[in-house]
């Protein structure tokens, strides 16, 4: 393990947080979410591990992942109805594994890979606003492929 990790905090009490693009350098995350909607874009962290720690009641978990990366959710515990979705996954990947911990009760973890996390960052306010501010910097939007 990692010896010097940082720590990203982010919260979606009874709102949607969107987190999209390079919007941090972090390599654990800690989530708690009661009754909100929280996506996290991991495709720019550049870690061979990364820990998210959930908290989470009635809510939802996006994550956008690179399409080789390993999800470990041996950790993650579920209370109630909800799972962690994960339909384009591949056996066999070796990319960069993402840890699941904590709990989850009564809510999911949907895991988008590829086309889907593309379309996913670049149907939202913060793609558009990127693209805002490239074209006012001359510029090209970072949003839909921080990579």
């Amino acid at each position: 393990m990692n010896a010097l990790r940082t720590t990203q905090r982010v919260e979606a009490f009874h709102t949607a947080t969107k987190k999209l693009g390079r919007w941090t350098d972090a390599d654990t995350f800690k989530l708690r979410a009661h009754r909100g909607y929280a996506v996290l874009d991991l495709r720019a962290v550049e870690a061979d591990e990364i820990e998210i720690r959930i908290d989470a009641e009635r809510s939802a978990l996006k994550l956008l992942v690179p399409d080789e990366a390993v999800i470990d959710q041996w950790d993650l515990r579920m209370i109630g109805r909800g799972k962690v979705k994960d339909w384009t996954r591949l056996p066999g990947q070796s990319g960069p594994r993402i840890r699941l911990l904590g709990e989850i009760r009564h809510g999911e973890v949907r895991i988008s890979r590829g086309g889907v996390a593309v379309l996913t960052a670049m149907l939202s306010r913060e793609f558009l606003n990127d693209c805002h501010r490239a074209h006012r910097e001359g510029g090209s939007p970072t949003v839909h492929d921080p990579a």
